[in-house]
C-alpha cells in the first residue's frame, strides 16, 4: 500500500497522521485519507476539488504534475508527501 504523509504544519491545524492506502492515483489516495479525516479535505482541496494553490504533492520526491485531476499514478510501494507552502516575512 502507498504511504501518505503530511507536514507538521498541516498536523498542527488538523489531525492527519500518516496513512497507508490502496490507491492507483493521487486523487484516490487523498480521498482514502479524507474518509478518516474529513476536515482535512478543505485544507488540501478547493471548492472545485483541485489542489489549493499553496499545497504541493510529491510522489517519491517528485512533484505531482496534475493539480486539477490529481491523476498522477502511484504504486503500492510509493510514498506520497503532501505539504502546505509557508510564506511570510
Amino acid at each position: 500500500m502507498a504511504l501518505v504523509n503530511f507536514t507538521e504544519n498541516l498536523r498542527r491545524h488538523v489531525e492527519c497522521p500518516s496513512a497507508e492506502v490502496r490507491a492507483a492515483t493521487v486523487r484516490e489516495a487523498l480521498e482514502a485519507v479524507f474518509q478518516g479525516s474529513p476536515q482535512l479535505k478543505s485544507y488540501i482541496l478547493d471548492d472545485q476539488s483541485r489542489l489549493r494553490r499553496h499545497v504541493n504533492v510529491f510522489i517519491n520526491g517528485r512533484l505531482a504534475r496534475d493539480r486539477i485531476g490529481l491523476s498522477d499514478p502511484i504504486g503500492a510501494r510509493d510514498e506520497v508527501f503532501v505539504f502546505q507552502a509557508l510564506s511570510g516575512g
